[in-house]
């Protein structure tokens, strides 16, 4: 806003009294009494965040007292947009991402003169020029920030969601797969499946049981190589002293971050509550609350809330009867204000210093380092066994597995929230394919392709663990989808992905993705290891070789005790070691997975794109005080308790 970025000392007025030109500013203080200025000035030396905009996000002032005082400042007349319809003939000179960008909007023509409506005075030189050759002569007024807004998306909704539909290049997009050709192919290759196994079922058993074997030594030694990182960093850090804290960049960028929400009747008030808590300047937080256009439910319990002015409600039309997550973030990217896009989920619980931590890890890092994944924990382990299950299995995915991956430099599939991403890289790769349902895995392979890093932030976000057996099943099925349909898509060109990735990035790819579903597809082929603990006969023992059969039942037991290892390790590093006692459990944790794969696979073939949701805030907030418990080795010198 433009009482803005200029030093107070060019407010005065001119000396030979003469009246300022048009867009130049004059004298005027803001609308604000001298303690609340005083303060705002304090923070704008601070925030390096423009006076207006800090006067706005810290409640002194409302929008409208700004827009007065700008137009004064100015000599601008002001413009009042509502219930106005622009010309559809001056917006198409440009496109929608470049007014939404400058948020300005072009508003009447008068012969050679186009008045143009804009939110911003200081950056009209800078419009002014980018519109030389499209407009003749243009003219400012000045409007609101959200009636420009509103009237852009009003004229360009239907371009808007078209483009959030299919942003991503399609040899990149799921949306060009075919399920009925895999249907087809499925039909045709059951008949001689059928026949293989009425007439040789040993050697068939034989055959799957090698390919469940292969999935899992590909995962166990993806978890090996995390595990061995996380120890050699670990015992590095030991070695050496701790480095001092990075102080804070000395202009910290305007942050956005997306909290889709959708039928969110019960989590829209809590996490309002916990966004407050956030430390990093009001200025330079964009918080946009995603919403689909048809949601009534979350509109309903959001218009019982008051939001500070730092938070928008962004609502995605329908279009083609898609009602996805990417899709919506795609949709409401349009609108952020920030140079870094960030993403929460809608139980989120994030550390009050996060977007502190993300400024200073992108002001650290080189120009190929454009995104950093947080850690996702959870604040409700001690519902069930699920629940302990549940946080065990991800803080030995993010703290201990993922954190060497990173170090390692494979492929880090991104967690979908508690990522912070360049907003100018994100616009090159096309956003999120708003046909995946895991857009975050899939984001995480094409930052590699296209030549950029993930690395990890050492910032938690608290989650509410999913603890009962059919709402785990519909996520995990989700989940093992998306990670299927991201497999094929990223496969279609098998040598270009290695040439892309190259060997290391490329065998690690096919670990996870291999492994991760394999080890739930043939769960139950694996699972006739067991006969040996009976004293039974395996299927495959009139073909395999015995000494062969007990190996590949040694290398199944060296797997579990792998998961008891990383899984106590985590208990350690997330500050619960009591967990620990639970790890055993695993093992009657994960068969629920064999179901969800067999639901995911149906899906792939019948409803690749359906997006079978979460539900949130079911479990009591009385007992919900474990998240706040945060380590110290994972807590910031900076961090609230």
């Amino acid at each position: 806003m433009g009482i803005v970025s200029q030093p107070l000392r060019q407010f005065r007025p001119p000396q030979n009294g003469a009246p300022p030109r048009r867009g130049q500013p004059a004298a005027g203080p803001p609308p604000a009494d001298g303690r609340s200025m005083m303060k705002a000035l304090v923070l704008r030396q601070h925030q390096k965040a423009a006076l207006g905009r800090v006067l706005v996000a810290e409640g002194l002032v409302s929008e409208d007292q700004v827009q007065d005082t700008l137009s004064r400042q100015y000599r601008m007349p002001r413009a009042d947009l509502s219930g106005q319809t622009p010309s559809a003939r001056l917006l198409a000179r440009k496109p929608a991402r470049f007014w939404l960008r400058h948020c300005a909007a072009p508003w009447m023509q008068l012969g050679q003169t186009v008045t143009i409506a804009i939110a911003h005075p200081d950056r009209f030189e800078a419009l002014q020029r980018e519109l030389q050759g499209c407009f003749e002569h243009v003219t400012p007024v000045l409007a609101s920030e959200a009636q420009i807004t509103a009237l852009l998306a009003t004229h360009f909704r239907s371009a808007l969601a078209r483009q959030a539909s299919c942003s991503v290049a399609p040899q990149h997009s799921c949306r060009t797969l075919q399920p009925a050709r895999g249907r087809a192919l499925l039909s045709a290759c059951s008949l001689p499946a059928l026949y293989l196994f009425w007439t040789a079922p040993a050697a068939v058993f034989t055959t799957l049981s090698l390919m469940a074997l292969l999935s899992v030594l590909l995962f166990s030694a993806l978890k090996l190589c995390g595990l061995a990182a996380y120890w050699t960093g670990r015992a590095r850090q030991g070695r050496q002293a701790p480095p001092p804290g990075q102080a804070n960049p000395r202009e910290r960028p305007v942050i956005s971050v997306l909290v889709p929400l959708y039928k969110e009747a019960e989590i829209s008030r809590a996490l309002l509550t916990r966004i407050r808590k956030l430390s990093y300047p009001r200025a330079l937080t964009d918080v946009l609350l995603v919403l689909e256009e048809h949601d009534s439910v979350t509109r309903a319990a959001l218009a019982k809330t008051r939001l500070p002015p730092w938070v928008r409600v962004i609502e995605a039309p329908a279009f083609g009867g898609l009602t996805t997550k990417p899709r919506a973030m795609n949709y409401a990217l349009n609108f952020c204000r920030g140079s870094i896009i960030g993403v929460w989920d809608a139980e989120d619980a994030p550390q009050a210093d996060q977007l502190d931590q993300a400024a200073q890890a992108f002001a650290g890092a080189d120009a190929r380092t454009a995104c950093f994944q947080g850690v996702l924990d959870y604040y409700n382990p001690g519902t069930n066994w699920i629940s302990r299950c549940f946080t065990l299995e991800y803080a030995s995915w993010f703290r201990i597995v993922l954190n060497g991956i990173a170090r390692l430099g494979l492929v880090v599939p991104l967690g979908g929230t508690t990522m912070f991403i360049r907003r100018e890289v994100l616009e090159e790769l096309g956003g999120w394919d708003a046909h995946n349902v895991t857009e975050d895995a899939d984001l995480g392979v094409r930052l590699y392709r296209a030549g950029y890093r993930t690395q990890m932030l050492p910032s938690t976000t608290y989650e509410e663990a999913n603890w009962r057996p059919w709402p785990w099943i519909k996520q995990r099925s989700r989940w093992l989808k998306g990670f299927m349909v991201t497999y094929l898509v990223h496969m279609r060109q098998p040598l270009r992905l290695r040439a892309e990735l190259g060997w290391k990035r490329f065998l690690g790819f096919q670990a996870f993705f291999l492994g991760t579903i394999g080890q739930f597809l043939f769960a139950p082929v694996l699972w006739s290891f067991w006969l040996f603990t009976l004293g039974l006969a395996h299927p495959s023992a009139g073909i395999v070789p015995s000494p062969l059969l007990t190996l590949a039942a040694a290398a199944l037991v060296f797997f579990e005790l792998l998961g008891l290892v990383i899984s106590a390790t985590a208990a350690r590093a997330m500050g619960r070691p009591w967990l620990a006692v639970w790890a055993p459990a695993m093992i009657l944790y994960f068969p629920m997975g064999a179901i969800a794969v067999a639901k995911a696979a149906y899906e792939l073939l019948a409803c690749p794109f359906f997006w079978d949701k979460t539900a949130h805030g079911i479990k009591p907030a009385a007992k919900r005080r474990r998240w706040r418990v945060i380590p110290a080795r994972w807590r910031p010198a900076s961090a609230g308790s």
